[in-house]
């Protein structure tokens, strides 16, 4: 996985330090998926006791949200970040890329594409754009409601594994994915639709929907507050620049949020210098923060200034939001 920022701005940072920062270990991704499946386990068990309850809502609710962070396991287990030892990242990448419904091979490749052309909409295009232009505002507030993803089926991840399982690829994979590894992809598609279907007959088998609830529909009831953070990244952002402080955004929330997060609210640092393990990157925004602009200072704040910057991106495309980059690192 080779990302290509050599066009890009880079801010002024000593290579020891950068070193330093870059240095991985075992120990901190060890704890926290340990702490993440725990939460995971135990919110689900009592959504399991409170089954026929109307408290079980809430507690899947719970679950649904922090197994849709499993993208952020996926995500900082595809930079190799997560752990300083090979192997044992790759087990957690391919767990967590089940989860997310990221099918490994293809979603390696086209995260490296993402990186080495974030929001560019020419000849490198961008294909891990969230929220495209013109905005759709009904699709983009729909993400807030569970299940919402279901009513545009065409659209689901779980659609376009499905596709890759019969061999029928999607652009992002023509593009971004070695010949060699469409092989890869096809079959590991394979799989995710083998385990899909085997939840489902057991679920028939068993007559119960528990099954289908723990392992198939998380990521569509609990996607909303895995939502709300995440879109933060580049929502409403210049398109088309070679500046990540143009395209990216960092934000400050709350520690439950950051735990799940894996600290991606440093998404600009992230994006600066994408070596870098999550939990160095608030030592990194430390070091560079008079060259890069303010993070927002909370979710609402954020979205106080973008929302009016996407409503209005529904009419004009090339609308963005402004900004502010220190003058003096310009």
């Amino acid at each position: 996985m080779h990302i290509d920022l050599d066009n890009w701005y880079k801010p002024d940072l000593d290579r020891k330090e950068l070193r330093k920062l870059s240095k991985r270990k075992n120990l901190p991704g060890l704890i926290h998926f340990g702490i993440y499946f725990i939460s995971l386990f135990a919110s689900g068990y009592l959504a399991y006791i409170t089954w026929g309850t109307w408290l079980s809502f809430f507690f899947f609710f719970i679950y649904g949200t922090i197994y849709s962070f499993s993208v952020s396991n996926w995500h900082e287990t595809v930079h190799k970040t997560a752990f300083k030892t090979r192997w044992i990242n790759e087990i957690f990448y391919h767990i967590s890329s089940f989860m997310a419904d990221f099918e490994g091979f293809r979603w390696r490749w086209s995260h490296t594409f993402h990186h080495s052309y974030t929001l560019q909409t020419k000849d490198d295009y961008d294909h891990e754009i969230q929220i495209s232009r013109p905005t759709d505002l009904i699709a983009f507030f729909l993400n807030f409601i569970p299940f919402s993803d279901l009513l545009f089926l065409h659209r689901l991840i779980k659609y376009e594994v499905i596709k890759h399982a019969f061999g029928y690829f999607s652009p992002v994979v023509k593009i971004s994915a070695p010949a060699k590894q469409k092989k890869k992809i096809l079959w590991n598609s394979r799989l995710y639709l083998f385990i899909w279907i085997s939840i489902i007959i057991l679920s028939v088998y068993f007559e119960t929907f528990l099954l289908i609830l723990y392992f198939i529909l998380p990521t569509y009831y609990g996607k909303p507050l895995w939502f709300l953070v995440n879109v933060t990244q580049h929502l409403g952002a210049a398109i088309d620049t070679k500046d990540h402080r143009e395209s990216t955004y960092s934000i400050k929330i709350n520690p439950i949020f950051s735990f799940l997060y894996w600290k991606m609210e440093y998404h600009l640092e992230h994006h600066l210098f994408p070596m870098v393990p999550s939990y160095n990157l608030k030592k990194l925004q430390k070091i560079v923060k008079d060259q890069i602009p303010e993070p927002f200072p909370s979710l609402f704040s954020f979205y106080k200034e973008i929302l009016p910057v996407i409503i209005k991106q529904a009419t004009d495309p090339g609308h963005n939001y402004n900004t502010k980059i220190p003058s003096s690192k310009l």
